[in-house]
């Protein structure tokens, strides 16, 4: 009987040395090789700078490198498709706008991935805050100012955006239906060439990132008309949100930068990318790094709080879209 019970008890030992807890197991050996971070946007952007700033700190503790990858193109669906068709085992993540990523269903028709299905949330990074700004030679000084000349002048008002379907474009369609106006929209092919136009007075109105405008808007190039997330930007106080200086409140538009792996990873490795980068977003080089860059950190975005978010993101743009029938071709 006693040899009996030390031989289930050696069976015991080895089931659990070979089997063991999964959580253990992965936690002890990912990553064993390098990462790759796919950005499916050109490099130079927020959304790379950011990203770029925050791996670092992502590779140190983990003991491998992180690699980014940028692979434009779509609105960022080309590079959205390539992490899509990756192996789902940790090593190939993507960064992406989570806007652009809601929305792009709407936008191009079938893609031969689902946005909610194939791709499992590691966390929430980084907000890219947006503004209205204007040319000084537009009459308008302030929002309810440049609604009223837009009613007085329908058709005439033209607003650049760095790109069909993308959130500068969704930002002046949004203002459109709230107040009943008809400002044009003017498609560039990124951000810098919509600025370019924008000061040099081409195009009076300008929905952008607020990071690139800050030294224009302080220079007197441009105008600050409105910041448009639901509070005022630490960066320029003094200017008002959408919803102040229109009166149209649940006006929001903003940008979050979210880390993403293939929907079938391992629990075990998300969980703890999403802690490794949780740690990285509090490290002081890297909180000031990003507020230079005129972005804001989400503090606190466990993968069980991105669902909501996103739905309701992808709820709010479809009625956008819908209602001032956005278009774009692939």
């Amino acid at each position: 009987m006693q040899s009996r019970s030390i031989l289930i008890g050696m069976a015991t030992a080895c089931v659990a040395a070979i089997g063991g807890p999964a959580s253990a197991w992965a936690q002890k050996s990912y990553p064993m090789k390098t990462v790759r971070v796919i950005v499916p946007w050109p490099g130079g952007g927020n959304i790379d700078a950011a990203v770029r700033a925050i791996t670092p700190r992502i590779s140190e503790p983990l003991g491998q490198p992180f690699i980014i990858d940028n692979r434009p193109g779509a609105g960022g669906v080309v590079g959205s498709e390539l992490a899509a068709r990756a192996a789902p085992d940790g090593y190939t993540l993507l960064a992406e706008n989570m806007t652009s990523h809601a929305i792009n269903p709407l936008l191009y028709g079938k893609l031969s991935f689902d946005t909610e299905r194939d791709f499992a949330p590691i966390r929430m990074m980084v907000t890219i805050p947006h503004i209205l700004v204007a040319h000084p030679s537009l009459p308008a000084k302030t929002v309810k100012e440049l609604v009223a000349l837009a009613r007085a002048r329908p058709g005439e008002l033209n607003f650049a955006s760095f790109g069909a379907g993308t959130t500068s474009h969704l930002a002046g369609a949004m203002i459109n239906i709230m107040t009943k106006i008809d400002l044009v929209h003017v498609a560039y092919k990124g951000g810098p060439p919509a600025m370019a136009d924008t000061i040099a007075g081409h195009v009076p109105l300008n929905f952008t990132g607020i990071a690139i405008t800050i030294p224009h808007v302080k220079s007197g190039r441009l105008r600050a008309l409105a910041v448009l997330g639901l509070t005022r930007s630490p960066l320029l106080p003094d200017v008002p949100t959408m919803a102040e200086a229109s009166g149209l409140p649940g006006y929001e538009v903003d940008s979050r930068i979210v880390l993403m792996s293939p929907g079938a990873t391992p629990r075990e490795a998300i969980d703890r990318l999403s802690q490794t980068v949780a740690a990285a977003l509090k490290a002081g080089d890297v909180q000031q790094r990003i507020t230079d860059m005129g972005l804001e950190i989400v503090q606190d975005s466990a993968p069980e709080q991105f669902l909501p978010w996103f739905r309701a993101e992808r709820e709010k743009w479809t009625r956008v879209i819908r209602e001032a029938n956005v278009r774009v071709e692939r």
